[in-house]
């Protein structure tokens, strides 16, 4: 039995929903039935548990297409996604967990400074003289180099301005890196990242061409960012072709931060770390795929594709559980499921709402960062993850539960500042 609701869209289109438990905004349901109204939409949408309101259209969603694709559905961090790895260790074998946290933030650039210019730690090339590492080097030579160049020749437009400096590089906002426990405390690595600035700019770029195209051809749309590229134009191949390399890089990136991890933690623990078990899976993509005997292009945006036996992860907050799960290939939300908790509320929201004491309270028992920059981090601006995971019950099973006791988040530091400043203004004292 299935657990999803019907939204109804209107114009005979519906959005199937799971929401049972859990609270879906009003401004979601809008943006959620505005997209399902689309002419090329297939069949229905669907809509996991961790829905809320994103830029473009709702995270948390599936769009089933029948020869077009929404740049701005799958968003700017092309192939964001998650990647786990359970270690021979058990959690009482590693040791200082502040140093060990350190030695990750050492080993991995995280954060971002200087509005992303020269000397951001977020990326390899923090001095005019550094280069990325060899290894990352050799990567981006052997796996991306010529295919980028490629891409930009045909469209400089998309171009970004760092791409090897951010490979092996974790990000700002909800991306993080974790050291967790399952319930047989054996030690587990979680990230998740995607494809930094490389993405963002495919992204946007061809949201712009499909704004364009839509505007020549004097197509009405119920908000400017659901503009299309139709199949038969250049644009919806080449941007499939840039979708492909942005996934690749967003995947090949979180396999080097497994690596300087595993590498970073040697000499906390006994011996070099061996991987029991993996799991990765994008949760930003765009993907051809057979549903209903049909091929049609499903895109993902926050969503788990959830095969019968898939693996996935579906993690929490920075003080929740985060589960590896198994799918169950439920047919009715195109085999998928949540890729989080998703948020309960947004950042601005979460800064004003909580309180460093607040987010101290609710990491207790984890070494990770406990300033105003990580406010909007703070688990309380997402929804609650075990009711996130019986809404779909249906779309997946419970594998592994992990529980973080380190973590490791970058901050944006204009952004910290601001937080900062508005903090202290509510407080009655004059911004810093």
């Amino acid at each position: 039995m299935s657990n999803f609701e019907i939204i109804d869209a209107g114009e005979g289109r519906i959005v199937k929903a799971w929401r049972k438990g859990v609270r879906f905004e009003d401004k979601a349901i809008d943006q959620l039935k505005n997209t399902a109204r689309l002419p090329f939409i297939y069949k229905w949408m669907a809509a996991m548990p961790d829905t809320h309101w994103g830029m473009g259209s709702t995270v948390g969603t599936v769009l089933p297409t029948r020869n077009a694709v929404v740049p701005a559905a799958v968003g700017v961090d092309i192939g964001c996604g998650m990647m786990a790895v359970r270690t021979q260790f058990r959690r009482e074998q590693i040791g200082d967990l502040a140093e060990v946290r350190a030695a990750i933030e050492k080993a991995v650039p995280h954060g971002r400074t200087n509005n992303g210019g020269v000397g951001d730690v977020g990326g390899w090339a923090r001095t005019p003289e550094s280069v990325a590492p060899a290894a990352i080097a050799d990567a981006w030579n052997s796996e991306f180099s010529s295919e980028y160049a490629a891409i930009i020749a045909k469209h400089p437009g998309a171009q970004a301005k760092n791409t090897l400096s951010q490979l092996g590089t974790l990000g700002t906002g909800n991306h993080f890196i974790e050291i967790c426990a399952d319930e047989q405390e054996r030690m587990w690595i979680v990230l998740h990242s995607g494809s930094r600035g490389l993405g963002n700019k495919i992204g946007g770029y061809f949201t712009d061409i499909a704004k364009e195209l839509c505007r020549r051809w004097f197509i009405e749309l119920p908000d400017p960012d659901l503009a299309f590229l139709p199949r038969g134009e250049a644009a919806f191949d080449d941007y499939l072709h840039a979708v492909q390399f942005a996934q690749r890089f967003a995947w090949r990136n979180r396999e080097i931060m497994i690596d300087s991890i595993k590498a970073a933690l040697w000499i906390h623990l006994p011996e070099a770390i061996v991987e029991e078990e993996r799991v990765h899976c994008h949760h930003n993509y765009v993907a051809w795929e057979s549903h209903f005997g049909e091929n049609v292009l499903v895109t993902r945006k926050g969503a788990v594709r959830a095969r019968l036996g898939d693996l996935g992860i579906i993690p929490g907050s920075m003080g929740a559980r985060t589960y590896i799960v198994r799918g169950l290939g439920n047919t009715d939300s195109f085999q998928t499921c949540s890729h989080g908790a998703g948020r309960a509320m947004g950042r601005n929201e979460a800064v004003r709402q909580f309180s460093l004491a607040d987010h101290i309270k609710a990491t207790e028992g984890v070494e990770c960062r406990k300033d105003a920059s990580v406010l909007d981090e703070t688990p309380g601006a997402y929804k609650d993850i075990e009711a996130v995971m019986a809404a779909q019950s249906d779309l997946v099973e419970p594998v592994y539960r992990l529980k973080q006791f380190v973590c490791v988040k970058g901050g944006d530091d204009k952004i910290g500042r601001e937080k900062i400043d508005r903090k202290k203004a509510k407080a009655g004292s004059a911004p810093a």
